[in-house]
């Protein structure tokens, strides 16, 4: 474990025209840049912004909200032909309040969005994903956070990553009378907890992994396409 939540580097939040807390996940550990990719909702999605995705190579889209969250402001994709897969972390908009109860759920409940993940990187197509919740920082932190692991990155790495999201949304300085998840920042010892939290219920990652629907030879799979 490190001592100190690393400083987060300026993060490029006008990548992609109509998403907020945009970047590539990659770079780090064995996942390579243009596979992985995460963001906040779609709903604002703009035609130049479609565009933008497909020329990065997105074909999948993952959402990872609440159905209410979708149902209220649905992705803006269109006939852009990009796949939509809608695998929840939690199947109501509702949640614990207090981030150390938070974390540790969270990071259980995001075992199968994972798995998901993982099948979707195994695609014959080998097309970039995106993944995102509401604000792309808390469920898809983790969820991204689990596969960054799988694929041997360090926790300074993981941290770094996780930790951008509070720079591309304007919470390093947040105001403590606004109330919400939105407004709050990530810090890097609820994810700290929450992956100890399940190496402490499962052992290791493939087995939470195992444990929500992985079978071994696809997590092997993953590793050896991206050694």
């Amino acid at each position: 474990m490190i001592a100190d939540e690393p400083t987060a580097p300026e993060v490029d939040v006008s990548a992609v025209p109509g998403l907020r807390n945009f970047r590539d996940a990659g770079g780090i550990g064995a996942l390579p840049r243009g596979v992985l990719y995460r963001s906040g909702a779609l709903d604002r999605l703009t035609p130049e912004g479609t565009r933008t995705l497909l020329g990065l190579g997105v074909r999948t889209v993952l959402d990872l909200r609440s159905p209410p969250e979708v149902t209220a402001r649905p992705d803006a994709l269109g006939d852009s032909g990009i796949r939509y897969l809608h695998v929840p972390v939690f199947a109501e908009q509702h949640w614990p309040d207090e981030q150390a109860e938070l974390y540790p759920l969270m990071a259980e409940l995001a075992g199968r969005p994972a798995v998901a993940a993982v099948r979707t990187l195994l695609a014959a197509e080998r097309r970039a994903v995106l993944v995102h919740c509401a604000s792309g920082k808390d469920r898809t932190g983790v969820v991204v956070a689990l596969v960054q692991s799988l694929l041997g990155a360090g926790e300074p790495e993981i941290l770094a990553d996780f930790l951008h999201s509070n720079t591309a949304l304007g919470l390093t300085d947040p105001d403590p009378d606004v109330p919400g998840h939105a407004t709050r920042p990530v810090a890097a010892v609820h994810l700290r907890r929450a992956i100890l939290s399940l190496r402490s219920h499962h052992g290791t990652l493939d087995e939470h992994l195992r444990t929500h629907g992985a079978r071994t030879p696809e997590l092997a799979a993953l590793r050896a396409e991206f050694p």
